[in-house]
C-alpha cells in the first residue's frame, strides 16, 4: 500500500510540475512578452509603406546592389537580393580560425572588397560570431558612403543624416560598440529616393 501512494504522489508531482513548466509558466512569459515586448516578441520584423514585412531589425541579411549599404558577411549564404527585402538566411559557423574554407571565404570577401575600390575593414570581411548580426560600424559604414551616394546619384550629406540616425548605440550604454542597422538605413534611401520621384 504504501508503495502505490508513493507512486500516486509522485505522480501528482509529476503533473504539477508539468502544469507549472509546460503550460503555465510558458503562457506567463507569452503574455509579458506580448504585452510589454511586443516588436522584439514578435521577430522585429520591418514592414514598408505597403504593410509587407522586408526583414528583422535582429537579423542580417546581404544587399549586392551598389546602391545600397552591405552587411556583414554571414557563415552562410544569403540568397542574393536587390531591394530592401528579405533575402534569405544566415547562420553561424563552426570552422575553426585555421579552416582553409574559412580563409579562402575571407580572401574572397578582401579581394572583392578590393576590386570595388573599398578598404579592407573588419566587418566587411569577417563574419560576426552568430552570423547574425545585423549591424555594422561607423567606419564599415563610412567606407561605403561615397560608392552608395554614387550609385544613387545624390550627395553624401543627404546620407550622413540617415546613418547617424540607423545608429545604435551601445547595449545597456556600456557593452560593445555602436553599429548602423542595415536593413533600416537601406530601406530608409529606398524611402528616401521614392520621395524624391514624387515630388
Amino acid at each position: 500500500m504504501r508503495i502505490i501512494r508513493e507512486i500516486l504522489r509522485a505522480l501528482r508531482m509529476t503533473l504539477i510540475l508539468w502544469l507549472i513548466t509546460a503550460i503555465i509558466y510558458p503562457i506567463f512569459i507569452l503574455g509579458v512578452g506580448q504585452a510589454a515586448l511586443s516588436f522584439p516578441a514578435n521577430g522585429s520584423v520591418v514592414y514598408n509603406v505597403d504593410n509587407q514585412p522586408i526583414g528583422s531589425a535582429l537579423i542580417g541579411q546581404s544587399f549586392t546592389s551598389d546602391k545600397y549599404f552591405h552587411s556583414r558577411p554571414s557563415a552562410v549564404k544569403y540568397s542574393q537580393g536587390r531591394k530592401a527585402r528579405p533575402t534569405g538566411i544566415s547562420g553561424g559557423s563552426n570552422l575553426a580560425p585555421t579552416s582553409p574554407e574559412l580563409m579562402n571565404r575571407i580572401m574572397e570577401t578582401a579581394t572583392q572588397m578590393q576590386d570595388d575600390g573599398l578598404q579592407l575593414v573588419p566587418d566587411l570581411i569577417y563574419a560576426s560570431g552568430s552570423g547574425l548580426d545585423p549591424h555594422i560600424s561607423l567606419k564599415a559604414a563610412r567606407q561605403q558612403l561615397s560608392k552608395v551616394a554614387q550609385a544613387r546619384g545624390i550627395k553624401e550629406d543627404e546620407i550622413i543624416p540617415l546613418i547617424n540616425k540607423y545608429t545604435e548605440g551601445r547595449f545597456l550604454w556600456i557593452f560593445g560598440e555602436p553599429g548602423v542597422n542595415i536593413l533600416r538605413l537601406n530601406y530608409a534611401l529606398d524611402l528616401q529616393e521614392i520621395n524624391q520621384e514624387q515630388n
